[in-house]
């Protein structure tokens, strides 16, 4: 026999066809019964438990009472805020760590169109730009040569060994103006006022606290920084994004959409957004 809670203050209980429960629907009845009233009776109430009529429940039913007091506690109520915790909105990727060398494959920058992506950010030279989730620095060592020695590319990612590897990588191909950064998950901590142009490259759905680190990467921004985030549909758990969540969380972060492109591989799954600060 497995009981299960499936929601708040709904019990299921799921037996084979020789398990206790399976002749004793009468016990069943009262079970579900009382489990409802007990629990209706503590949201109704504030979270009051009507612990006499509870103890009465229990020794009715016997042997199965302690079972019982397990499965009929009720869902604490949450108290409600102005917004959710940022990891409460929904589920995210856990953070690839494997081999960093398998983004460099051949035939990427065409499938991505990375050089329409970087004139469609207006990331030239002279200017700032930062890649958030820079993992191998695939894009890196590409917007570094797009901004020449007169810009700067910022090459910001949580995993240390990243951030060794495009150090290495800049280092062999020659490419000074490659800063790397060794983040936090919920902040980029890229310099005040300084960026020009933002790139997450299929990194959006891995970003565990994604409002937060939104929010936070807002001061580092230049009067009209483009922010870009390419990604692909999906749930979320499944190393993509619905591009309606993006709007969404971007919205309430503090970010305007100014375009909304699906030319980044011809797949119908990815898509590639730009968004620009509100005013404060």
């Amino acid at each position: 026999m497995h009981a299960i809670m499936n929601f708040p203050g709904r019990v299921s209980v799921r037996s084979d066809d020789s398990g206790w429960f399976a002749h004793k629907p009468e016990t069943m009845r009262l079970l579900a019964k009382n489990c409802h009233t007990i629990n209706g009776s503590a949201h109704a109430l504030g979270e009051t438990m009507n612990w006499k009529s509870f103890s009465r429940a229990l020794r009715c039913l016997g042997p199965i009472s302690v079972l019982l007091a397990g499965l009929c506690v009720p869902t604490p109520v949450r108290a409600q805020s102005g917004s959710a915790t940022p990891s409460a909105q929904r589920r995210t990727s856990t953070p690839y760590t494997g081999d960093l060398t398998i983004f460099d494959v051949p035939g990427r920058d065409e499938r991505l169109q990375i050089n329409r992506v970087m004139d469609m950010l207006g990331i030239e030279p002279g200017k700032n730009a930062a890649d958030i989730g820079a993992g191998s620095g695939w894009f890196t060592v590409r917007a570094a040569r797009r901004v020449t020695g007169s810009g700067t590319v910022y090459a910001v990612d949580i995993n240390a060994e990243a951030i060794q590897y495009i150090a290495r990588r800049a280092k062999k191909e020659q490419l000074q103006n490659i800063k790397t950064i060794l983040s936090k998950p919920d902040d980029p901590q890229l310099p005040a006022d300084s960026i020009d142009a933002v790139l997450l490259l299929k990194t959006y759905h891995e970003v565990a606290h994604p409002l937060v680190l939104l929010r936070n990467l807002r001061s580092s921004l230049k009067p009209g920084a483009k922010i870009g985030i390419i990604d692909r549909n999906g749930n979320g758990a499944n190393h993509g994004v619905s591009k309606d969540v993006v709007v969404r969380e971007a919205a309430q972060a503090g970010y305007e959409l100014r375009d909304s492109q699906d030319f980044v591989k011809a797949d119908g799954m990815d898509y590639f957004l730009i968004f620009t600060r509100k005013p404060d």
